[in-house]
């Protein structure tokens, strides 16, 4: 069985992504434990992120990030939704958070939605029921 979460903001449709405890099972626990989660987005470059405070340790944590993951970062000290590159990333190369990053759920379909993330407005990670 999955646990499928929905991310929403009032500039996007909801977009649906599947925890994955696979990879950092305490980070997927704590953060279904505690949806819904509110946040105010804050974009950096082509990255649309919002801090909750959960006080999560790091866990596997990874500095690859790919395109559409959902992620908290840097450190535990927030949740983040990744759609793009960060300032440091090559043109080319691997997306690479500037912090380590513990990935906890995959955004399912077309993460480029995320775009369209306005600074300032609600985004929110509510649980879908399966």
């Amino acid at each position: 069985m999955t646990t499928a979460i929905a991310i929403r903001a009032p500039s996007i449709s909801t977009v649906k992504a599947v925890i994955d405890p696979s990879e950092s099972p305490v980070t997927a626990s704590r953060i279904v434990e505690s949806l819904p989660l509110r946040g105010t987005a804050k974009r950096w470059g082509d990255e649309v992120y919002f801090k909750v405070p959960l006080g999560l340790p790091p866990e596997n944590a990874r500095v690859e990030v790919e395109v559409g993951e959902v992620a908290y970062w840097p450190e535990g000290k927030c949740i983040c939704i990744f759609f793009g590159r960060t300032p440091i990333s090559p043109p080319e190369g691997p997306i690479r958070a500037y912090s380590p990053v513990n990935v906890f759920a995959r955004v399912i379909g077309d993460p480029t939605v995320f775009r369209r993330v306005v600074e300032g407005e609600e985004v929110a990670l509510e649980l879908l029921s399966e």
